[in-house]
């Protein structure tokens, strides 16, 4: 697992993600600080996060890397209001972590066909199993 400079950069890029927008709306604010919570970040933190930010963290394994971008999705989706930029930059980041553009693009199709756009975990997983092999 990573470290706790490891988490606030992952914490980090997530609110930069959710900023795509402009904003941070109500359900993306308690979805970061539940997020923030289950990485065991204190809320002092959290709030710097938020007014500061820190350098984002490439995860290191391919499974933290794929763990990260299921957050995003989430992050994306919990507010209901999906726009094309948080698309696009979901995407960007998504690149830049090294993830297959063709499982990017399959998770983005397939979410349309469970409840609240969540795709579960395991589906997650045997999409990019799926690309890597």
């Amino acid at each position: 697992m990573a470290n706790y400079r490891e988490k606030l950069g992952i914490l980090s890029e997530m609110i930069t993600f959710a900023r795509a927008d402009k904003a941070i709306a109500e359900p993306e604010f308690y979805f970061l600080l539940g997020v923030s919570r289950q990485l065991g970040i204190t809320r002092q933190d959290f709030d710097a996060l938020l007014d500061e930010g820190v350098n984002t963290v490439m995860p290191k394994s391919q499974i933290d890397r794929i763990v990260q971008f299921h957050r995003l999705v989430l992050l994306m989706n919990v507010d209901q209001q999906r726009q094309p930029e948080e698309v696009r930059k979901l995407k960007d980041i998504g690149l830049q972590m090294g993830l297959p553009p063709s499982a990017i693009d399959q998770v983005l199709t397939v979410m349309h066909q469970y409840p609240d756009k969540i795709v579960p975990p395991e589906v997650m997983m045997e999409i990019f199993r799926s690309h890597y092999n």
